[in-house]
């Protein structure tokens, strides 16, 4: 077990450092020069160019790309990720200062993606081809096939904008800071999102479900007169792989969904700090946020395979 867990440990960091190495020739290799958005308006003729040339010699991107590389890889290798060419603060406290409301956000929205879409899966496998089992799987398919990002302003327009029942951006209102006035803030943004994470879950959920219910061991349990809820039980404990697996391929979709609806709402998380660095071509912003991407995926892998033994003993003992 603890010779599997190395190995793929190693894996991940060889993964993460080719990650890293991509990101930063897919950054810098793009079209555009961040140096362009900084140029004052009134600058012009010479004093134009003598004010490019000196941000690029400022910000080191007058050296060759390799040198430019290889300058950030070791400051990379002693954890610092540079610094932002739109303000100057680190990169790394400038994510870490917007980490807590993006797993606000994504965290709240996955607990009840999952606590809709767990009892909603098994609820269809049980009603299989009935008015139940088709109109949630109805329900999910077109959860599914609707972007969030229309739902979002559909949500705004309807309960911001019409009703006035919720706000319609930011985690508070203008001098308060109270639980209650983020948790109605947080009200559209987590619902969207763990609605684009219930509707495929379910799907998943009963599949697996379905799969478990018609094996030999099923029947057998039945036939000892177990209980359904017991009889349940042991059906979706063995469909939990295939979940935990869907689970942890899903996770950079999820993220991606997560930085749509942070823009949607104003949401300060990481991901409206990656669309703006976007606009700016803030390069270090840019691979420091794909690099904290990165880094929760391969660690949402790396739990899913740990969890494995757990959900089922019996990968436990081929380890």
């Amino acid at each position: 077990m603890l010779r599997s867990l190395l190995t793929r440990l190693a894996s991940s960091v060889l993964v993460f450092v080719l990650i890293a190495i991509g990101l930063f020739l897919l950054v810098r290799l793009a079209p555009g020069d961040p140096v362009d958005m900084m140029i004052p308006p009134e600058a012009g003729g010479a004093d134009r160019q003598a004010y490019i040339d000196a941000m690029r010699e400022r910000l080191g991107l007058n050296e060759p790309l390799p040198t430019q590389f290889f300058i950030w890889f070791g400051g990379l290798l002693r954890g610092d990720l540079g610094y932002s060419y739109s303000n100057g603060q680190p990169v790394g406290q400038l994510l870490f200062d917007r980490l807590g409301p993006t797993i606000l956000l994504t965290g709240t929205a996955l607990v009840l993606g999952l606590l809709i879409a767990i009892p909603l899966g098994i609820l269809t496998a049980v009603r299989r081809d009935t008015v139940v089992d088709y109109g949630i799987t109805s329900v999910s398919v077109l959860a599914i096939a609707v972007p969030s990002f229309f739902l979002a302003m559909l949500a705004i327009y309807v309960f911001a904008v019409q009703l006035r029942w919720l706000p319609s951006s930011g985690m508070h209102s203008s001098g308060r800071t109270d639980l209650q006035d983020l948790l109605i803030h947080m009200v559209m943004p987590v619902g969207i999102l763990a609605l684009a994470v219930a509707a495929p879950l379910t799907r998943y959920v009963r599949s697996g479900m379905l799969e478990e219910l018609e094996k030999e061991y099923i029947r057998a349990v039945v036939a000892k007169g177990a209980s359904p809820g017991r009889v349940l039980a042991h059906a979706f404990r063995n469909s939990l792989i295939s979940l935990v697996t869907v689970l942890a391929l899903y996770v950079p979709v999820f993220l991606a969904g997560a930085v749509v609806l942070e823009q949607v709402f104003s949401w300060p998380g990481m991901g409206q700090l990656a669309v703006s660095s976007l606009t700016t071509r803030d390069y270090p912003v840019i691979i420091g946020f794909g690099l904290y991407i990165a880094a929760l995926v391969l660690i949402a892998n790396l739990i899913a395979d740990l969890m494995y033994s757990v959900v089922d003993p019996r990968v436990r003992s081929r380890r």
